[in-house]
C-alpha cells in the first residue's frame, strides 16, 4: 500500500544513517560501531541533574562478532 507522508523536517542524518520516506522492502546497515560509555553519558536536555555515586563501564566483550554485515554490500 503506498505511503502518504505529510510535512517532514530533517535536521541531520549521520554519516552511516539511513533516511527513507515511503514504501521500503528492506533497509540494511553498511557499517557498525560499538560504543562503551559510563552512567549518564548520553543524557541530553535542559537542567539535568544526574547523581552517580559509582560508575564502572564493562568493556570486555567475549563475542567474536556482534553484527554481521558481510552480505549487505
Amino acid at each position: 500500500m503506498p505511503a502518504i507522508v505529510g510535512v517532514v523536517n530533517v535536521n541531520s542524518v549521520g554519516s552511516s544513517g539511513v533516511l527513507h520516506i515511503g514504501d521500503v522492502y528492506s533497509i540494511a546497515p553498511i557499517s557498525t560501531a560499538k560504543t562503551f560509555a559510563g552512567a549518564g553519558s548520553f543524557n541530553t536536555g535542559d537542567r539535568l541533574h544526574v547523581i552517580n555515586q559509582q560508575s564502572a563501564t564493562n568493556v570486555q566483550d567475549s563475542d567474536l562478532s556482534d553484527q554481521n554485515i558481510t552480505a549487505n554490500a
